[in-house]
């Protein structure tokens, strides 16, 4: 039986894409194993899909110096010597990692055993991790088409992101029996990434009142946002984070207002959701979500709106703008060159099993 070994972890978009090619995998009878962090959200998410996950030591690598990139190097170095017993014992045929410092130990221990490695890169530029790990790949899965330029392998491949099959299984009814939403106004989906989104979250509380008077608000607010003083309130409704609720709010939902991690847009994407992005500023990352956004603007995707330019006023203004121009919008989501991503990489990871 061939093993696969999947790993990538500290955010949801670094994981989710990971168990979305575990039913596929199953199907064609392969073993699968996971490597992430000992404290990362990937721990439960991972285990909740039945897979036999083993946490590794990690650490983050800074751009910036920082007396923790001293602490942090010894975590990784530890973290190095813990992959290469865990791979010894595994013996796995093929290594996909998705992102994520957890990741590039387990690449480099990968790359030592003669293991072959295909790494997915989410965003429109590669992050600090998979730079480090790209040297020890003998194939790159990228997202976006203009990222190939950002890389100097010439063996890269676009795939787009995999996408959940429960993604798929939402019904409108059933979410809006949760939030408990009528059918009288369209729904405002709010996301703020797994970490949740102050900015975002800030916006929308100041201008509840106006935004309600036209649409009905779900806020996935991101762990501690949700504010207790809003819960009795009509037509709005918070949540931390959803796993199991997530496909029937995306299907109640009418336009998805989000943050541009790479993983949230193939989502709204596949499901063809309206949608406007508010990217992170280079303020608060490298700029990926910038890149991410502007992407999915010129392709026709989504509308944008700068943090700089975030108000309910602009956010209610495009709302209008893009229910208006649906069906255009529409159009390009039905004609976009990412179907069917998962079974894409599946047979990717095969074709290196078979070799």
């Amino acid at each position: 039986m061939a093993k696969i070994l999947l790993t990538g972890g500290g955010t949801a978009g670094h994981v989710t894409p990971n168990l979305a090619l575990l039913p596929e995998l199953y199907e064609r009878g392969y073993e699968v194993y996971y490597i992430g962090s000992k404290n990362g959200m990937e721990a439960d998410l991972v285990k909740g899909g039945g897979v036999k996950y083993f946490p590794i030591s990690s650490g983050k690598l800074r751009r910036y110096f920082d007396f923790q990139n001293i602490t942090d190097v010894a975590r990784i170095v530890k973290g190095f010597s813990e992959a290469i017993r865990l791979l010894k014992k595994m013996k796995p045929d093929v290594v996909f990692s998705k992102g994520g410092f957890v990741t590039s130990p387990v690449v480099w221990a990968a790359w030592i055993l003669k293991i072959p490695v295909i790494l997915h890169e989410s965003d429109y530029t590669p992050g600090l991790a998979n730079k480090l790990s790209l040297p020890f790949c003998k194939l790159v899965c990228l997202s976006f088409p203009e990222t190939a330029k950002y890389i100097s392998s010439k063996h890269t491949v676009v795939t787009g992101i995999p996408i959940r099959k429960e993604l798929f299984s939402g019904n409108a009814d059933t979410g809006r029996k949760i939030c408990g939403f009528t059918k009288n106004r369209p729904v405002i989906m709010v996301i703020g990434g797994s970490q949740g989104s102050r900015i975002l979250n800030d916006m929308i509380r100041k201008g509840l009142h106006q935004i309600l008077n036209s649409y009905q608000i779900c806020h996935i607010c991101g762990k501690g946002g949700v504010d207790e003083s809003y819960l009795k309130l009509s037509g709005y409704r918070q949540f931390e984070y959803v796993i199991e609720e997530q496909p029937h709010l995306f299907a109640m939902s009418d336009i998805v207002v989000s943050r541009a991690g790479a993983t949230t847009l193939f989502e709204i994407l596949a499901l063809r959701k309206l949608n406007i992005l508010v990217p992170l500023s280079k303020k608060a990352s490298r700029g990926d979500q910038i890149f991410n956004a502007s992407s999915f603007e010129k392709q026709g995707f989504s509308k944008v709106i700068q943090e700089g330019q975030l108000t309910h006023e602009s956010l209610l203004e495009m709302c209008s703008d893009i229910l208006k121009n649906k069906d255009y919008i529409y159009k390009k989501m039905l004609n976009n060159q990412f179907a069917d991503s998962t079974l894409k990489i599946v047979e990717i990871i095969s074709q290196f099993i078979d070799k």
